[in-house]
Order: C-alpha cells, then sequence, then structure tokens
C-alpha cells in the first residue's frame, strides 16, 4: 500500500502552525511521529491535501517542572523520554508506567505525547485495507452509513486505545491547544467526547501543544496494566491506570481510569469513596474491580471478545490497585 500525494508543510512556531490550520483546514492533517497516521493513510482511511509536519516546533517539546504549578510537558515530547525521565518515574509514575507500555522501544522513541493522547479511534471493521472495507460495505466511521458493531446505531463504537490518556486522567492533568484566538487550558477529562467519530473536543484549526500535571499530584503512587494480544507493539484491548495519594498505608485520595474498551478513556466515578481512609486489602481491590468493569462497555471492535475484555478490566482493576499500594 503506497501514500497518497500530498504537500508537506513544516512550520517553525505554533504561531505558524495555527496560521496554516486556519488557512488549510479540513484539508490538512498533523503529523509528528506518524507512527499511527502513515498506516492509516496507507489504507486511505485518511487522504490530506496538505501534511503538517510539526517536529520542528522545538517550543512544543520538553518537560519543565514549574515550582507551585507542577510539571509542563510538551506535545512533542517523545514516549520514550517520559519513560525514561527519572522525574516523572519519582513523582508521576503512573504517566511514565503507562509511557513504557506504548507499542516498541522503536516506536516510543518516534511517538509524542500528544499523538498519543489524539490517537485516532479503533475499531475491526475501520482499520483495515479500502479493499476489506469496501467488501463490508464500509462503516459509520468512514465511507459507509451503518455500524457494524452496532447495527441501528448512529454512533461510531470505535474504542480509543491511548494508553497516556487514563495515567493523565488519574493525575488531573490539563491540556493546553492553541488556536486563532490564542490558548486555552482543559481538563484531560473535559477533552474526548464519547463518540467513536468526534472523540476529540478539539477544532480542525486548533493543535494541542502542552500537556499540564497539577503539582497536587506529584508524589501518587500508581500503575498501569494492559491486556493486548503481543508483548509488545499493540494497543490496548484493555487497559488500567490507578494513582493513590497515601499517607502511612492510608488511602487520602484515590483514581482509576480505564481505556480500549469504550469511545473515550475514563475516570471509575465514586473510586475515592471505596478505598479512601482504607489501608488496601485484597477485598478493597476487588471491590473497586467490579466497579470499573461497570463502566466499560466493550463491543465487538477487535479480536478477543467483549466479555473476556470486561472481565480483564476486572482483573487488571484488582492487581493495578494492589500494585500501587504497594509501590515504595
Amino acid at each position: 500500500m503506497s501514500l497518497p500525494e500530498f504537500q508537506l508543510l513544516r512550520p517553525r512556531s505554533v504561531q505558524e502552525a495555527v496560521q496554516l490550520l486556519a488557512q488549510h483546514a479540513p484539508n490538512l492533517q498533523i503529523i509528528a511521529g506518524g507512527t499511527d497516521l502513515i498506516p492509516s493513510m496507507k489504507q486511505q482511511l485518511f487522504a490530506p491535501k496538505f501534511l503538517m509536519d510539526i517536529r520542528g516546533i522545538a517550543q512544543a517539546r520538553g518537560i519543565r517542572a514549574v515550582p507551585g504549578a507542577g510539571v509542563e510537558i510538551g506535545a512533542l515530547t517523545s514516549i520514550s523520554t517520559i519513560e525514561d525521565s527519572g522525574f516523572l518515574q519519582r513523582n508521576y509514575p503512573v504517566l511514565q508506567q503507562a509511557a513504557a507500555t506504548v507499542a516498541s522501544p522503536i516506536l516510543r522513541n518516534m511517538g509524542t505525547l500528544g499523538g498519543n493522547l489524539c490517537l485516532d479511534t479503533r475499531c475491526l471493521w475501520y482499520n483495515q485495507s479500502l479493499a476489506w472495507r469496501k467488501s463490508c460495505d464500509f462503516c459509520l466511521k468512514k465511507d459507509g452509513n451503518f455500524c457494524h458493531v452496532a447495527p441501528g446505531s448512529d454512533t461510531c463504537w470505535a474504542v480509543f486505545s491511548g494508553d497516556t490518556a487514563p495515567a493523565l486522567l488519574c493525575l488531573a492533568a490539563e491540556v493546553e491547544i492553541a488556536g486563532p484566538n490564542g490558548y486555552r487550558r482543559l481538563p484531560i477529562s473535559q477533552f474526548y467526547g464519547d463518540d467513536g467519530i468526534a472523540h476529540l473536543r478539539m477544532q480542525r484549526y486548533e493543535m494541542l501543544t502542552r500537556v499540564l500535571l497539577p503539582e497536587a499530584s506529584s508524589g501518587w503512587k500508581g500503575s498501569y496494566l494492559k491486556l493486548r494480544v503481543r508483548g509488545s507493539i499493540d494497543y490496548p484491548l484493555a487497559g488500567v491506570a490507578v494513582a493513590l495519594k497515601l499517607n502511612r498505608g492510608i488511602v487520602e485520595q484515590a483514581r482509576v481510569a480505564i481505556t480500549g474498551v469504550n469511545p473515550a478513556p475514563l475516570l471509575v466515578p465514586n473510586v475515592d469513596h471505596a478505598l479512601i481512609g482504607k489501608n488496601i486489602t485484597d477485598h478493597h481491590a476487588q471491590v473497586v474491580g467490579e466497579m470499573a468493569a461497570q463502566v466499560a462497555k466493550p463491543l465487538t471492535t477487535s479480536m478477543l471478545t467483549p466479555e473476556y475484555r470486561r472481565e480483564m478490566i476486572r482483573v487488571f482493576t484488582r492487581r493495578a490497585v494492589l500494585a500501587a499500594a504497594k509501590a515504595s
């Protein structure tokens, strides 16, 4: 499969990139690492007239601690940089662990945090060659009129499969978005829409520039676990992030988020009610696992059955809660 014809644009600043977006959207696609976009273009899921390579924007790269405010991570920061950061491992371990599970070492060197957060949603009926999709009469997300996963639904059920988003949900992170009117900040919990097509609450003329980790989440213990067919490369078919604020082993605050089983990554509600004031035992972890399984709504969007993926959300949540509670 070959790439479609396009014109390459290479801005050197956020302002220049935003101007190009305003000029050429919706016929422009942003590329950084390209680890997800290039295969999708070869499958003819995207055929932009303009491809904007933003790797030359130095201001959108790097990890910077801001005293009294937290940490800023540029959207172009590579996944491997996050994985290798001793600072993040000490202060925001759930994010470091999630980054370490993304794809493979080579792809983590290429892929960026912003790209992982803005991943296109995935589905067994969507991420296929043009010939395959045509033989199935296409789907609601691309070129078709109905959803193979949920016939009769007017909503796309393709799932979000990024690894870093649930970790950032647990850390109450914010994203910074640049557009023609300047910059705006949005809690990452409001960044995703529950629709496999319109899954990002960001306009075509906007771009993600930074992720902001609050100082209040620094020092929380964390764990991230994911289900995948192979030990590397694969996207999560179910993923769980856990972050706990502990005081001498007693939970003061707790958050759990899931990915790979819904059109959006989601925080599991009421986890704090189940864990605050507790010295976590296997029973408490099992209770939270049941809560996470109730939030998960996997459908037939991958090669594994929905029932198995929901069960693994339950199992992995229990394991991740216990791992975070025991982290030194």
